[in-house]
């Protein structure tokens, strides 16, 4: 007979055993297909958001006289801990799989790029402003969650929570909001192509001859220090950290992590090296660490704010939130097609840099076929980051 020791309780209970436990389970769930649609990657979202939820009901329990913590202090700072790395895995492996052709296919499409992102967040914030004059028991504090969750921006969630005098306002709204501003970015993706009965196949030989550009070769002679070239990913993450970690006085604005390794890993992507450091990443060394980040991305993001979820959801707010996500997104992606003439690829890899999603890249990685729409994505991020950012504080402080 197996005994139960309390060495078992505390494994089965850890924040690795739950956390690998919530991957499998979200597999499992993003892998069911209606029609042809699948959650994906963010079905592991899904059931983190579930467990947090029953967290919030069940944060703790007592055997005999010991009380078991299931989410304390301690624990939350472990999922955020576990959501930094997985951005900066994430992010990173985008950088770097855009950098060698991110700087040498700037053309019309860039400026396309930064207007349509520019766009999507000033659309979205003139909804949240209406919003506020809408409904009178509004605060600016909770629309600005609603708004930032909305967009899936952690970044523009950190620069409100600055301005604030109600932060936990801040972060509901941000908990609301987030489900639906994930989900329905992932879905948007898929489902937008089968409306527009687009031909998948055709249309990614047209977007992969089209945006076929010449990487230099690696000069011979240099060293490469291991064979799958985790050390220009571990360097891209850490120099990007710095980058991050500056702000402009005044404003109190910095890229974050997010913005910072995206920067570093783009850089190191387009160069190619370091002196004589060979700092090419092999393309599955790059595949697993932006689906092993955006895993950890997802679980560390999702408890947290599935027990915010339930703790201050109202019906009311969770629809602002969605709508905070649906009209700027079809609005960006409206202007993309028509005013900016974007191929679908795209229009949507811009959309998710609009977005700042970045559990909706991996989706739209795996709809098309291809990770060339990783350079739309890197070229309209940036823009829509420090949007987001500014407007965030900018509703508070009005």
């Amino acid at each position: 007979m197996v005994e139960y020791t309390g060495e078992f309780l505390n494994a089965v209970l850890s924040v690795v055993f739950v956390s690998f436990t919530i991957a499998t389970l979200g597999y499992l769930v993003g892998g069911v297909k209606i029609k042809g649609i699948s959650l994906g990657t963010a079905g592991v979202l899904l059931v983190a958001l579930v467990y947090g939820v029953v967290l919030s009901y069940f944060p703790s329990f007592k055997i005999g006289e010991k009380v078991i913590n299931l989410y304390n202090a301690t624990i939350k700072s472990n999922y955020s801990f576990i959501s930094n790395i997985g951005t900066a895995l994430f992010v990173t492996a985008v950088g770097l799989i855009a950098g060698p052709k991110f700087f040498r296919t700037l053309n019309k499409n860039s400026l396309a790029y930064i207007l349509n992102g520019l766009l999507i967040i000033v659309i979205g914030g003139i909804t949240a402003w209406l919003f506020l004059l809408f409904d009178k028991n509004l605060s600016k504090e909770m629309v600005v969650g609603l708004l930032t969750g909305g967009l899936t921006s952690t970044p523009g969630l950190s620069s409100a929570k600055e301005v604030a005098q109600n932060q936990d306002a801040v972060v509901a709204g941000y908990g609301i909001a987030y489900l639906f501003g994930v989900l329905g970015v992932v879905l948007f993706v898929q489902i937008v192509p089968r409306i527009l009965k687009v031909d998948m196949e055709k249309e990614r030989e047209t977007y992969v001859a089209v945006n076929a550009v010449q990487i230099p070769e690696a000069k011979p002679g240099l060293v490469k220090l291991d064979p799958y070239g985790f050390f220009p990913f571990f360097i891209a993450i850490a120099l990007g950290s710095i980058i991050g970690s500056f702000h402009i006085p005044g404003i109190n604005f910095s890229l974050g992590t997010s913005g910072g390794t995206l920067v570093a890993g783009l850089l190191i992507g387009h160069f190619g090296r370091i002196g004589k450091i060979d700092c090419r990443v092999t393309k599955d060394a790059l595949n697993f660490f932006r689906e092993l980040g955006l895993v950890l991305f997802l679980i560390g993001a999702g408890v947290p704010g599935g027990i915010n979820f339930i703790e201050h959801v109202k019906l009311t707010y969770f629809i602002y939130g969605a709508v905070m996500t649906v009209v700027p997104m079809v609005a960006g992606f409206l202007v993309a097609k028509y005013v900016f003439k974007l191929s679908i690829f795209n229009n949507l890899g811009s959309i998710t840099g609009g977005m700042t999603s970045t559990p909706a890249l991996g989706t739209l990685i795996s709809t098309t076929g291809t990770d060339e729409v990783a350079s739309a994505y890197a070229a309209t991020y940036p823009i829509a980051l420090v949007s987001v950012v500014l407007l965030s504080k900018l509703i508070i402080l009005l």
